[in-house]
Order: structure tokens, then C-alpha cells, then sequence
């Protein structure tokens, strides 16, 4: 059997990751100013970063259409493929695995569509590891994707609440915070569940925090540092783990700045990442 990989452009998943192993990304839709972007390919993230705080509206998102996911299943099918697996974001953050489930209906049962729970490279860490044990059969790649999400771990310090606040996709953070916007919130993504787990009024303390989370994972099978726009931050992150826990580092660390469609919910200038456990 012919597996092929199928996600969405929130996975993050670098370019040369993608073309290795051969991973279809059908892209996400972000909404700036009443005009309409596709993710990853009208805008830089750096551009989009540098414009977020003077936006006249929120920026909003949209999921692709049904079209869209049904175009990617079809160019596969047709490239010799005899199954998919199609792996998106949290359901309770987007609708997207959900628009995939409708799209895979047209295909007789030949595409099997997964909710991983994560975002950025929670999802795209999941997604790869599909693709790897791709050529083992589908019940070896569905367990490889379960085996990573048992042992990841997402979790980020924003430098705002603003950007959450409006988003409205994680009321429950917003309110167990105390809706201060003014503080630094530090946050977990766990089984689709944004979670606050901590606050801080300067930078320096919630990247302190952020590193001692990290650190506490010890040794390490894949490991992304993710940023929205700010890599100073990220590298800073990097380089603390490296300097006190080497042993515990994979090699082929990723240094991601978090697409657009994920950014506009967090807002710029924040930091985190995404660890699986070895």
C-alpha cells in the first residue's frame, strides 16, 4: 500500500522537511483588512508580524474549503497513492479537521482523517512522524502518530493578552488569567485545550520559566523553538539548553517562526516550543 501524508499549513512543518518526505500541505487562509491571504504563500511571516499591531481590524483566519482538501486528496490518488492520512490541527481551536472529514467522504474510505490535538509542530511533528513509518502501512503510521502525541509537549510564553483576548478561541485562559492584559501569560496546548500555566510582568521571568519547562522534559527525540517573530528570544532559549543540557538536545533542532494563521491568535513577540519526549 501507497501511504501519503496530507496537512494543512499551521503544521509548520520547514520546506525542506516537506519535500523529504513528501508531505501535501493544503494552505489555511488569513484575513487582513478585509483582504484575503493564502498562508504561507501571499505573505511573509515577517511582513504579517510587522503589520499585526497596526491593523485597523482583527485579523481573522479561515480554514480551506472542502475544494481545496478534495484537489490534494485527488492529486494523490492519482500520483499512485492508495490511502491518506490527513492530519490536522485541534478541532477545538479550527474548524479544519472537521472541513478535511467532510471532503474525505467523497473518497470511498480511502482517507483517513486525524485530529492531532496540537497546532505548529505539535501538529507537524505528528504529521512527520506519519510520514516516516509511511512506508510500513497505514496501522504503523497511526501508531506512530499516537506514540508522538503520548509524549509531546507544547508550551509557549506570549508577550501579550491582547491577541488572545480577542481571538475568543480560549475564553477559559482569558478568565482563569483574570483577563489582565497587561501581564505575560504562559500557556500549554494539551489535547486540544489551551491551558494557562502561569504569568509573569517581564520577559526575563516567563522565559526563565519557559527554559525550566523545558529542561524538565531531560532527554529529547525532536525538539522545535517556536517564536512569532521573535528569534533573538528563540535562539536565547536554544542556547540556554544547549549550554546546560547537550546530552538531552537532538541534533536537528527547528527554529520556527510560527505561521501567520497561529500568530494572529497569539500576537508577535512571543516564544515556546514544541518537545517530544524520548
Amino acid at each position: 500500500m501507497k501511504l501519503g501524508i496530507v496537512t494543512d499549513s499551521t503544521a509548520d512543518l520547514p520546506h525542506h522537511l516537506l519535500d523529504e518526505f513528501n508531505i501535501h500541505v493544503v494552505p489555511t487562509v488569513l484575513v487582513l483588512d478585509g483582504k484575503e491571504y493564502v498562508d504561507g504563500v501571499d505573505m511573509t511571516r515577517v511582513e504579517f508580524y510587522q503589520r499585526l499591531p497596526a491593523l485597523r481590524q482583527p485579523a481573522t483566519t479561515a480554514a480551506p474549503s472542502t475544494g481545496d482538501f478534495s484537489a490534494a486528496y485527488q492529486k494523490l490518488l492519482s500520483g499512485g497513492c492508495d490511502h491518506m492520512i490527513s492530519i490536522h490541527p485541534a478541532q477545538q481551536l479550527t474548524a479544519i479537521v472537521n472541513v478535511a472529514r467532510q471532503a474525505a467522504r467523497d473518497f470511498n474510505g480511502r482517507v483517513t482523517c486525524v485530529d492531532s490535538g496540537s497546532l505548529s509542530m505539535g501538529l507537524g511533528f505528528q504529521a512527520l512522524a506519519a510520514a516516516e513509518a509511511a512506508d510500513l502501512g497505514l496501522d504503523s503510521a497511526l501508531a506512530a502518530i499516537q506514540s508522538t502525541r503520548r509524549r509531546l509537549q507544547v508550551k509557549a510564553a506570549l508577550d501579550t493578552m491582547e491577541y488572545l483576548r480577542r481571538s475568543g478561541r480560549v475564553p477559559g485562559a482569558v478568565a482563569a488569567l483574570g483577563g489582565m492584559l497587561s501581564i505575560k501569560p504562559m500557556i500549554e496546548l494539551l489535547d486540544g485545550v489551551v491551558k494557562p500555566i502561569g504569568a509573569a510582568r517581564i520577559t526575563r521571568q516567563t522565559d526563565e520559566r519557559i527554559f525550566n519547562f523545558l529542561h524538565e522534559n531531560g532527554e529529547l527525540e525532536r525538539l522545535a523553538i517556536l517564536h512569532t517573530n521573535a528569534e533573538p528570544r528563540a535562539k536565547k532559549l536554544l542556547d540556554a539548553m544547549m549550554s546546560v543540557a547537550r546530552q538531552s538536545v537532538p541534533r536537528n533542532v527547528l527554529l520556527v517562526n510560527v505561521t501567520a494563521v497561529i500568530g494572529t491568535h497569539l500576537g508577535p513577540n512571543g516564544v515556546g516550543y514544541a518537545a517530544i519526549r524520548a
